[in-house]
């Protein structure tokens, strides 16, 4: 997979994608993952990338121009599967959302910034809307991390255990049941006696059955949905 990443602030996305389950994806060839400064492709003699909006309000508007260069610029070299806008206005991510994406083979990520980007961006270039939660971020840049971190970890090879990502919460509808490790008995803390009885079928049937009464209680809107 390649993800190539369009922002005005390269500089934040160093650490998220320079490290840990991302960087040791990259070392193993599993993914290409290029940080593009959009004011590479300004002709402002600034590097502006951003203009005053045709209405009254505060706030710059990210600019057409630079954007349509570098997505065009891109597609010239390869084919892309979805050019991906992050924003807080568009339907929420989910773990199904990252499935699905994590599937694909070339990936455009384009980070919002300053108080919007001009609307024929989304009407023309955009092909996927994606916002990280009902909450507004400097910009878009974090929430690109968060959502290549959600896709590249389900890439075959890049956990070394693969039915890890399996098992995470969500993959089944519910969240992931508690989990213990050594020692079983911490302060007179103890380990449920299920957990050390060696009955797989019953660890299976506790595990099920703590998954759904933890989403009944922290997250029941995920049963009725």
């Amino acid at each position: 997979m390649r993800i190539d990443i369009l922002t005005v602030v390269p500089e934040l996305l160093e650490s998220p994608l320079n490290h840990s389950i991302l960087q040791r994806a990259k070392d193993k060839g599993l993914v290409e993952i290029h940080v593009h400064n959009i004011r590479d492709w300004s002709e402002d003699k600034h590097k502006r990338v951003d203009d005053y909006a045709f209405s009254k309000g505060a706030g710059m508007v990210m600019s057409i121009a630079p954007i349509d260069k570098a997505i065009t610029e891109l597609k010239s070299q390869r084919e892309y599967d979805e050019v991906i806008f992050l924003t807080p206005d568009a339907r929420q991510f989910v773990q199904r959302d990252a499935n699905q994406l994590s599937l694909k083979k070339n990936l455009i990520m384009l980070c919002g910034h300053y108080k919007g980007i001009d609307q024929r961006v989304r009407d023309h270039l955009v092909t996927l809307e994606i916002s990280i939660g009902d909450y507004v971020l400097t910009g878009g840049e974090l929430a690109a991390a968060i959502v290549t971190d959600a896709i590249v970890r389900l890439i075959p090879g890049v956990l070394s255990d693969e039915t890890s990502a399996l098992t995470d919460s969500f993959q089944d509808g519910l969240l992931t049941p508690p989990v213990y490790t050594r020692p079983a008995d911490y302060n007179g803390w103890k380990v449920p006696e299920v957990l050390l009885s060696g009955n797989d079928k019953l660890v299976d049937d506790w595990k099920q059955e703590q998954a759904y009464q933890r989403t009944k209680a922290i997250r029941p809107d995920l049963l009725d949905k």
